[in-house]
């Protein structure tokens, strides 16, 4: 299994520039991520109901006034979903893709994150 955390390679999020057009990239692939997870007869109610929650972090990011802690709070939540899908023998592999891709594009966003 391979660790938590933002280890992946750092690629871009297309011509997106800013922090929230980031975080509605991302918002979309979460979405996408849920979509699968619910859909998947063999993906457990663990699994989904962790993506659930990446879900809602990413709405309330959405709307949330302080990026920075937005982003880092949606990262934990992707954490948790990436690690659940990965433990999970019972999810298709496009539903685990799917969470894996969202969990890449939040950490790519918060690689962007200006410094402090």
């Amino acid at each position: 299994m391979a660790g938590i955390g933002c280890s992946w390679p750092w690629h871009s999020l297309g011509g997106v520039t800013t922090t929230a057009e980031r975080l509605r990239e991302v918002r979309l692939k979460i979405d996408s991520a849920l979509d699968l997870a619910q859909g998947d007869q063999s993906a457990s109610p663990v699994l989904v109901a962790v993506v659930r929650e990446f879900a809602k972090k990413a709405e309330k990011a959405a709307t949330d006034d302080d990026e920075r802690r937005a982003v880092i709070e949606l990262e934990q939540a992707g954490d948790s979903a990436k690690v659940a899908a990965e433990a999970d023998a019972g999810a298709s592999e496009a539903t685990r893709q799917a969470v894996v891709d969202a969990h890449l594009a939040i950490c790519i966003t918060k690689a962007k994150l200006s410094p402090v």
